[in-house]
C-alpha cells in the first residue's frame, strides 16, 4: 500500500484520539489537577525484571515518569497528571510499541480504591463525550461502561479461569503465561473488570495490604480482554523499596538482563511521600477500544516499521 494510502486510512481513528485526549486533559483540569511534563531521559529507571529501558548514551530513555512524578508528591504536590511517551525495548506487537503514550495521575491521601472509582468516572465521562451512550461495541459484543465495575481478586480470578492456583503458577514461574492465555480473555468482556490484589511477589512499587501482608495494593484495569492499566496505593517505605529494588537487579542478573543504577533521588525522597495512589493507563489502548481496533498500529500514525 502506498504510504500515503496508509496514512489516509487512519484518519478517522487518529481524530477519534485527538478527541479522546483532549476530554482526557478536561478530565483532570476540571478536578483541579496540575498538568506536569518531567523529562524523557533519565539516569536511572526503576529496575523490574521484565522491563527493558532504552539506553540514550550513559543514561535512559524513561518506561514511566513515575519516578520523576513520586518526587513531585514528596515534594508536596497534591494532584498531578502527565500524558508522555514512554519507551520499553523490546516491545513490539498487536498490542505493543516501543515508543507508547501513557497516561499517569497521582493522588496524596487517597488509595488504590479510590483510583477504581477515578476509571470508572475517567473513562465514562471521555466516552460520553465522544457520543458512547454508556456502551461500546468491541469484537460484535457492547461493553456496558455504566459503574459499578467489577472487582475481582487475583485469587478469584485463578480459582474461576486458571488450572493452577496462584502459589503453583508463582511457583512454578507460569504466573504471567497463565495470566496471558487462561484469564486476561475472559476479563472486561461484558463490562470492564478491576483485577486487584496482587502477590506480593509481583508488587513492585505498591503497599502490602493490611491485614494480609501476603498481597499488595495493587489493580490492573480490563476492557475488552485487554489491560488498560495499572495501579498501586505507593509504597512510602525507602528501606522496603530498595530490597524490592535489589531483588528486581538479582532477577535481570540471572536473566542476563541489563543492571541499572540504582534511583537513589527516588530512594531518598521516599520517605517524605505522604500515603498516596498512583497509575499508569495507555492511551494508545484505550484509543484501540474506542475506535474498535484490534490492533495498535491503527491508532498511532507511524510505527517503526514506516520510519
Amino acid at each position: 500500500m502506498d504510504e500515503s494510502w496508509r496514512l489516509i486510512a487512519k484518519e478517522d481513528a487518529l481524530k477519534l484520539r485527538a478527541r479522546m485526549i483532549q476530554a482526557i486533559r478536561r478530565f483532570f483540569l476540571e478536578r483541579d489537577f496540575l498538568e506536569i511534563e518531567t523529562p524523557c531521559r533519565i539516569p536511572a529507571p526503576a529496575p523490574e525484571s521484565h522491563i527493558e529501558a532504552v539506553a540514550s548514551g550513559e543514561w535512559f530513555l524513561h518506561t514511566s515518569p513515575e519516578l520523576c512524578m513520586k518526587r513531585l508528591l514528596a515534594a508536596g504536590y497534591p494532584k498531578i497528571f502527565q500524558i508522555c511517551r514512554c519507551f520499553r525495548g523490546g516491545e513490539r506487537g498487536d498490542r505493543h510499541l516501543p515508543e507508547f503514550t501513557l497516561l499517569e495521575w497521582y493522588r496524596r491521601g487517597a488509595d488504590y480504591l479510590a483510583l477504581m472509582d477515578d476509571c470508572e468516572a475517567l473513562i465514562g465521562a471521555v466516552a460520553e463525550e465522544l457520543g458512547f451512550a454508556g456502551e461500546i461495541p468491541r469484537q460484535g459484543r457492547l461493553i456496558r461502561l455504566l459503574p459499578p465495575w467489577e472487582r475481582l481478586t487475583v485469587r478469584e480470578a485463578f480459582a474461576r479461569y486458571a488450572p493452577l492456583t496462584v502459589s503453583e503458577a508463582l511457583g512454578s514461574d507460569r504466573f504471567e503465561e497463565i495470566m496471558a492465555c487462561a484469564i486476561e480473555p475472559c476479563l472486561g468482556v461484558e463490562r470492564p473488570v478491576f483485577l486487584y490484589e496482587y502477590p506480593v511477589a509481583l508488587g513492585a512499587l505498591a503497599r502490602v495490604k493490611a491485614g494480609d501482608p501476603e498481597v499488595v495494593e495493587r489493580f490492573e484495569l480490563y476492557i475488552g480482554g485487554m489491560e488498560m492499566a495499572n495501579a498501586f496505593s505507593e509504597l512510602n517505605d525507602a528501606g522496603e523499596q530498595r530490597r524490592r529494588f535489589e531483588e528486581a537487579v538479582r532477577s535481570r542478573r540471572l536473566q542476563g538482563g541489563a543492571v541499572y543504577p540504582m534511583p537513589e533521588p527516588f530512594l531518598d525522597a521516599l520517605p517524605q511521600m505522604h500515603p498516596s495512589a498512583g497509575i499508569a493507563l495507555g492511551v494508545d489502548r484505550l484509543a484501540m477500544i474506542l475506535a474498535g481496533k484490534d490492533k495498535i498500529d491503527d491508532v498511532v500514525a507511524f510505527t517503526p516499521e514506516f520510519l
